[in-house]
């Protein structure tokens, strides 16, 4: 959920999206972007996310409802969201394959690879959401 306007800063757009329990991205810029959004967009209700303060905490989150436009969201540039329920996640905890993503430094909406970071997700997700 980092803007690819490098003008915004990154924790306001984080902030807004944890205080709200929102996942998303802001107004596509590329063809790239666009792809990433409509990925955004077909994602199905359940599917999990992770995001990182840079310095700071992870979290990983679930994604529930429709996508949908939040216009109030533009100054952070966080208009096309979804619903996402957010916990804080342990270092130790934090899959290698989440981790190595973010070492990658890709703004929002990436796939995560191998293919059992899913499997990992779901067990972080079910032993701290509880």
């Amino acid at each position: 959920m980092r803007s690819r306007r490098d003008e915004v800063p990154h924790s306001r757009t984080l902030e807004r999206a944890l205080r709200l329990g929102l996942c998303g991205m802001g107004e596509p810029t590329d063809e790239g972007a666009e792809r990433r959004l409509q990925r955004l967009v077909d994602a199905p209700d359940g599917s999990f996310v992770w995001t990182r303060v840079p310095g700071g905490s992870t979290y990983v989150g679930r994604i529930h409802g429709p996508w949908r436009r939040d216009d109030d969201g533009a100054e952070v540039d966080l208009v096309h969201v979804r619903d996402c329920a957010w916990v804080e996640v342990d270092p130790a905890l934090v899959p290698a394959a989440v981790t190595q993503t973010f070492g990658r430094g890709g703004r929002n909406f990436q796939q995560i690879h191998p293919g059992d970071v899913e499997a990992q997700t779901a067990r972080v997700w079910d032993l701290l959401s509880a």
